[in-house]
């Protein structure tokens, strides 16, 4: 978008906070780049660039704005809803791969050349790979520096920094502050954080409608793993370095994140991780427009517009879980998920979230897993387990910048696992947001009710129109359903 000038310029002056995330406007008067909505009164035309990331920007010379804080607002949509190589690459630098691996590594995992990577990203976002993970890293810092009392080199190293003079120098470079000035400014207003934990603000594009998203989290949360709490939604997390709980509880403007880490490298993981479960990079204008041309669709867009697709943070738990609840209800899959956990998965070192025991089990544990502790139909035990030794020896691939019809391709070959789950998979663990379920129960009802046609084929057909947000029509059919994966829990 950011070539399009004249919509950059209509959207800047209009201040619209629809498109932050999609696009930066730089001033070259101030050397400063902000959000679209800044409220800071607007440049003339003449001196204004756009650039499509804030890497780009940073690359650029220029700095963060201290009012509107660009670094913080929501992702762009586009690396969600795309499946190509740009897209894959980004969401694998938010999920911290080139701070791990390195370039080599993230090209390693997209199947190309590290100069091909670098090529397409400068094309698409105007960074390569190591500045938009610097970018990354220093907003982490920020983060850290703000809303955290560790000391500033606990914080160089935590945020990915190779050296304190590398940390210093990006901070200023990019807030124009140090960090002790950043800290500083931070403290002026009121703090209320748990000890040893990280209070932050996750941001979204309005409307955004909980009731669906965190419903369907609190009604199959799988005990000793997840629960809804506290008018909030606290689960465990298995991360690249150590492992972690998080709350989340849905406000007016943002969703309100408690993070307790075990090693603060994770914590830009961690948050890629919490706006993917909960879909918060999405466009919902785009895909409300969209959806509401139908007219059989429209009354349940305006109802309650702004549905996201809830997803998870763990793609290889998700599936497993898929297969779990076959043919099940939503009570039973979360008893049998519950005795895996309690059976298989890698215990806290101290439960200090609620009943949060466990992480999920990996895998590698599953595929190991002796079968008669496996309180399953043999055919589904089968399934399960040939799943996991899948994943566990890297077969099928369910990560963020895994190609999307590959993952269906190998998940539909594993016998017991039909074009039902492979969807539902493809929706939620994959993040697909065209991904289709025209056979499930409760579309097929939602369907007769609203007068679309009834049969799977017909229906594919139907939904045609709906592409490429065929998951959001999914979720505002069922919906229509008086269950409780569709209702905000009580407090």
């Amino acid at each position: 978008m950011h070539t399009d000038t004249e919509s950059c310029l209509r959207a800047a002056r209009a201040k619209d906070a629809r498109f932050d995330g999609w696009f930066y406007v730089a001033v070259v008067t101030t050397g400063i780049y902000c959000r679209p909505s800044c409220p800071v009164a607007g440049p003339k035309p003449e001196n204004m660039r756009f650039y499509p990331s804030a890497a780009a920007a940073q690359q650029a010379g220029f700095r963060a704005c201290k009012r509107c804080r660009p670094d913080a607002s929501p992702g762009s949509p586009q690396w969600n809803e795309r499946a190509d190589l740009a897209a894959r690459a980004m969401r694998l630098i938010a999920d911290g791969v080139v701070d791990r691996e390195g370039v080599p590594g993230l090209a390693a995992r997209l199947g190309y050349s590290t100069r091909q990577v670098e090529r397409q990203l400068l094309a698409e976002v105007g960074a390569g790979p190591l500045a938009l993970a610097r970018a990354q890293r220093a907003q982490t810092a920020r983060l850290l520096v703000e809303t955290s009392d560790l000391p500033m080199a606990d914080v160089a190293f935590a945020a990915g920094f190779a050296s304190i003079r590398a940390f210093n120098e990006t901070v200023r470079e990019v807030y124009a502050l140090s960090p002790t000035e950043l800290r500083r400014r931070a403290r002026r207003g009121p703090r209320a954080t748990t000890p040893g934990t990280l209070s932050l603000r996750l941001p979204f594009r309005p409307p955004l409608c909980p009731d669906n998203l965190f419903g369907h989290l609190a009604a199959t949360a799988v005990p000793g793993v997840e629960e809804w709490r506290d008018s909030a939604y606290h689960r465990t997390l298995d991360l690249p370095y150590g492992h972690g709980t998080v709350a989340l509880r849905p406000e007016p403007d943002h969703i309100a994140c408690q993070l307790a880490l075990t090693d603060l490298r994770d914590l830009a993981g961690a948050i890629s991780r919490c706006r993917r479960l909960l879909d918060l990079d999405a466009d919902p204008a785009a895909v409300d427009a969209a959806l509401r041309a139908d007219p059989h669709l429209a009354p349940l867009v305006d109802r309650a517009p702004g549905r996201r697709v809830p997803r998870t943070v763990d793609a290889a738990e998700f599936a497993i879980r898929a297969v779990l609840g076959q043919q099940v209800s939503t009570a039973a899959a979360r008893t049998h998920a519950a005795r895996l956990a309690a059976a298989y998965g890698k215990p806290l070192d101290a439960r200090r979230d609620g009943t949060l025991a466990y992480l999920f089990p990996r895998p590698e544990a599953l595929a190991e897993a002796d079968p008669a502790t496996l309180a399953l139909p043999r055919a589904r035990r089968d399934t399960l387990r040939a799943l996991a030794a899948a994943l566990a020896a890297g077969e099928i691939a369910l990560g963020v910048g895994d190609d999307w019809q590959q993952a269906r391709a190998r998940l539909a070959a594993l016998p017991g696992i039909g074009p039902w789950t492979v969807e539902v998979i493809a929706m939620r663990a994959l993040g697909d947001p065209d991904a289709f379920t025209p056979t499930d129960l409760g579309i097929r009802r939602a369907a007769a009710a609203l007068g679309l046609p009834g049969t799977p084929a017909a229906l594919t057909r139907h939904a045609a129109a709906w592409r490429p947000w065929r998951a959001y029509a999914v979720q505002y059919l069922w919906a229509t359903d008086d269950h409780p994966i569709n209702r905000l829990p009580a407090a």
